[in-house]
């Protein structure tokens, strides 16, 4: 088929390039010492089961090294390797296969990849093996996934115990009074989040977002502005909050789009603030559904207890869900004009991301990727650019009136910069 043979050679374009890349040294520009190594190209993947096993094959620039370990609750095989250019078909996780239910990849931390597998039954990693093909040198690296008791599972998940990404601190500010943004665009890396019936991702979609309204707060020169995450690249939920609170951000906005594949018909946009009881069943399972990301990413939840004890959590702790719920309240204002809003467009429920007891934070459902006409328009540059130019004047109104927080009301923020209430 003319369509298969243009795959073909689309891939043995990509495969050549990627050689040529991988044999070739980068040099520094003094031409004296070589840079930093360019990354490996995937540029294809394979399952094939026989016999109680499943693998999973890559086929790569160059060899890496891997490293696997399994996890329970959810069934998952976990392959880490070094920084790795996935350029597979937007299709290539989604099909299963034997013990692969399906995968997910991409990139986990600053020169870290992460491949991760859901499985349909326990099953343990085997050796994984590395091989260069002799016609064209690309290298073949297998992953065997061997069916094991549910006992021998759980054995192997206990002693895998991988351990935890180097903390991501955040860089000291300089003495700058002006309100700090934190923008956080959902999911990324291993995460993919939300898939439209086309293929779409969230990740990618609220990323593009979440990049607009930075440059829109940066233009305004109003504001210091930083992302939690500035590529694709996965960031556990706890590493989102404890970034805004290291960084004593002042706002907190967490950008992403919902998914019904039940019910198409559903649209519009919602505004969630924290709350221990949730304002109802749909926005309990949502914030649940999201509350799982660190593990599709094959990643272990961890939620630390806040910094702040006794009456002053209390205070603090309200004093933010009131900025939260005030800040929600504007945005809501702003972006009913240019978009549509759900039948309940401010919910409260218990997010992990919003946990941040000293941050006031709103978490953004733009819309319904399970929605025709809201994935249309949220894959619209001037659609964008409407929604991010109404958020930013959002965030313009709720800073527009500032007061000094006094010390006795919140030691960790105090001579930092908060918005009086609309």
């Amino acid at each position: 088929m003319p369509s298969r043979a243009r795959q073909i050679r689309s891939a043995i374009h990509r495969l050549c390039l990627a050689l040529t890349l991988a044999g070739s040294p980068v040099l520094a520009q003094n031409g004296d010492k070589p840079a930093a190594p360019t990354p490996a190209i995937a540029i294809g993947a394979d399952l094939a089961s026989q016999a109680g096993t499943t693998r999973l094959t890559l086929t790569l620039s160059r060899a890496v090294e891997a490293r696997g370990f399994v996890m329970e609750r959810p069934d998952r095989a976990v392959i880490d390797l070094p920084e790795v250019n996935f350029q597979l078909d937007s299709g290539a996780g989604r099909r299963r296969d034997g013990l692969v239910q399906s995968f997910r990849y991409g990139l986990f931390a600053p020169g870290r990849s992460r491949v991760v597998i859901d499985l349909a039954a326990p099953a343990t990693i085997g050796r994984i093996e590395t091989v260069t093909r002799a016609r064209d040198g690309a290298v073949l690296l297998t992953i065997p996934l061997q069916r094991v008791e549910r006992d021998a599972f759980r054995k192997a998940a206990a002693a895998s115990d991988p351990a935890p990404a180097q903390a991501r601190s955040a860089a000291p500010e300089p003495a700058d009074q002006r309100p700090l943004i934190m923008v956080d665009a959902g999911h990324g890396g291993t995460d993919p989040g939300a898939i439209a019936v086309g293929g779409v991702f969230e990740k990618d979609i609220v990323f593009g977002y979440a990049q607009a309204l930075v440059e829109k707060l940066e233009a305004s020169g109003r504001y210091r502005v930083r992302m939690t995450r500035d590529r694709d690249v996965f960031v556990p939920l706890a590493d989102r909050v404890r970034l805004a609170r290291e960084a004593k951000a002042d706002l907190f906005v967490s950008i992403h789009a919902d998914s019904i594949s039940a019910a198409p018909q559903v649209r519009g946009a919602t505004i969630y603030t924290n709350a221990e009881k949730a304002t109802d069943v749909e926005s309990a399972r949502l914030a649940e559904r999201e509350n799982k990301a660190d593990a599709a990413a094959g990643a272990d939840s961890a939620e630390a207890p806040p910094d702040i004890a006794d009456i002053l959590q209390e205070l603090t702790l309200r004093e933010t869900r009131g900025f939260s719920s005030g800040f929600a309240r504007t945005l809501m204002g702003q972006l009913a004009p240019v978009m549509e809003m759900s039948a309940k467009p401010h919910r409260e429920a218990r997010f992990m991301v919003l946990r941040s007891p000293d941050v006031p934070s709103v978490l953004v459902e733009l819309g319904y990727l399970s929605s025709k006409r809201d994935l249309e328009m949220l894959q619209s540059p001037e659609w964008r650019a409407g929604v991010t130019g109404s958020m930013a004047k959002a965030i313009d109104l709720f800073f527009g009136n500032r007061a000094t927080l006094k010390p006795s009301t919140n030691p960790r923020r105090s001579a930092a910069v908060a918005p009086v209430l609309p």
